[in-house]
């Protein structure tokens, strides 16, 4: 065992110095994880935020893809092997995000890879798991580019993307609040490639957009940006804004009473960020992909399910960032199950041909892999403060469920070149 392991950890290094495929071929390192199948706990990496601006997001979807794991080990594991799961903080930044990811793989011998929020570390750690061919499902990232121009065949995404939202909010906003818009964006990809979309749509239907205040990660006085907010009157001000930034951000316009004198647009509300806010704070209008309290099978038991795991969690109902989680890994492991294998291209071809009913999702409509960008295409509701809460934390109004094909990114196959299997590293955890 411990030389299958030695000879397992210096094939992966090869691969690391780019000699893998023109020496040892992505099928010797095959077999090498062939020697000690069935022999060990499957280990899937949680590369997930437990510090910096998504923190708190991270460990909602932590808990999620813990509760998939523990729902699969209390019936036997997959493929009659226990399933381990290994978290490191990737504290929302790209580079401590590569080296998780290639500690996990050369290291921890991780047979695949969970999580990731901050769209620059998501892309950070695909490359890495690409290097290898490791599969890696990036269940909270929403920067459209994570789908696009950074799509890899060993990558899948679980969130909505900002299109998908803005497609969702845009042009409601635009009939309701009106024409003169201004953007405020987070200064890194996923705020520019969320306000990109957002200009490209409220453009396309006759907005025009006054100016885009660019707002750098971790600003905790936005005084200086709503005082030009102030002076420009907008009838619409779009946020592109996330994490702690966004907490900062509703208190102070709360405070300067200017949720009351424009519409705000926030593209995509992560629960994390908005729980425990009161009514005064949850202004505007925003996008998700799954609230706690819709109407639909199944809900009502994965909540208690989730209250009766984590009863000591400040979070006490589970919002779209642990359902994303959760919903990964489950599909994840439902892959290897279905493949037989955790050969990583068998399971590469069973998600991408993945379809997923919408009872069995809990949304709307179904949902289903689109194999040319491997995004999960699905329903996106457009959201607002409920001033009728059934109690205390039922927050959200859901305003329209869309289904997936009137919200899809349709420049994100264009832009999207997945590798090919052939250059894909092959290997069987």
């Amino acid at each position: 065992m411990h030389n299958v392991s030695k000879r397992r950890r210096s094939l992966l290094q090869a691969i690391a110095a780019g000699s893998a495929t023109s020496f040892f071929g992505p099928w010797a390192v095959n077999h090498a994880w062939a020697q000690s199948a069935q022999k060990k706990p499957l280990t899937i990496g949680l590369t997930m935020d437990a510090s910096g601006q998504y923190g708190a997001s991270g460990g909602e979807e932590r808990l999620g893809a813990m509760m998939a794991i523990k729902e699969f080990n209390e019936k036997g594991g997959v493929l009659g092997r226990t399933i381990e799961a290994l978290h490191m903080d990737t504290e929302t930044t790209p580079a401590t995000g590569s080296r998780v990811a290639e500690r996990m793989i050369t290291r921890n011998e991780c047979a695949f890879l969970v999580g990731a929020l901050h769209s620059g570390v998501a892309n950070a750690i695909s490359q890495v798991a690409q290097k290898y061919g490791c599969v890696f499902l990036n269940t909270n990232s929403s920067s459209p580019t994570e789908a696009g121009q950074n799509c890899h065949r060993t990558k899948f995404v679980w969130d909505g993307n900002g299109t998908n939202f803005a497609h969702a909010i845009v042009k409601n906003a635009i009939r309701v609040s009106g024409k003169n818009w201004v953007l405020l964006t987070n200064d890194y990809v996923w705020g520019h490639t969320t306000s990109k979309a957002t200009r490209t749509l409220a453009e396309a239907h006759g907005a025009k957009i006054v100016d885009e205040l660019m707002v750098p990660q971790n600003t905790r006085d936005f005084s200086a940006f709503l005082i030009k907010l102030q002076q420009m009157k907008p009838q619409v001000v779009a946020a592109a804004v996330g994490g702690d930034d966004l907490k900062a951000l509703r208190k102070q316009v709360v405070q300067l009473k200017l949720d009351k004198q424009f519409a705000w647009i926030n593209n995509q509300q992560d629960w994390p960020d908005v729980y425990g806010l009161g009514p005064e704070e949850i202004f505007g209008v925003f996008g998700t992909n799954w609230y706690y309290r819709l109407d639909l099978p199944g809900v009502k038991e994965f909540v208690e399910k989730y209250q009766k795991a984590y009863p000591g969690v400040q979070i006490k109902v589970p919002g779209n960032v642990y359902y994303n989680g959760y919903m990964a890994t489950r599909e994840l492991l439902r892959a290897v199950e279905r493949a037989g294998s955790t050969n990583n291209l068998k399971v590469i071809r069973e998600l991408e041909g993945l379809k997923v009913p919408a009872r069995d999702r809990m949304q709307h409509f179904d949902a289903y892999m689109n194999p040319a960008t491997h995004q999960m295409q699905q329903t996106i509701y457009m959201a607002t403060y409920n001033d009728q809460p059934a109690e205390k934390d039922d927050i959200f109004k859901i305003l329209a469920s869309l289904p997936p094909q009137e919200v899809e990114d349709r420049d994100a196959p264009g832009a999207c070149k997945l590798e090919s299997y052939e250059s894909t590293p092959s290997y069987e955890a």
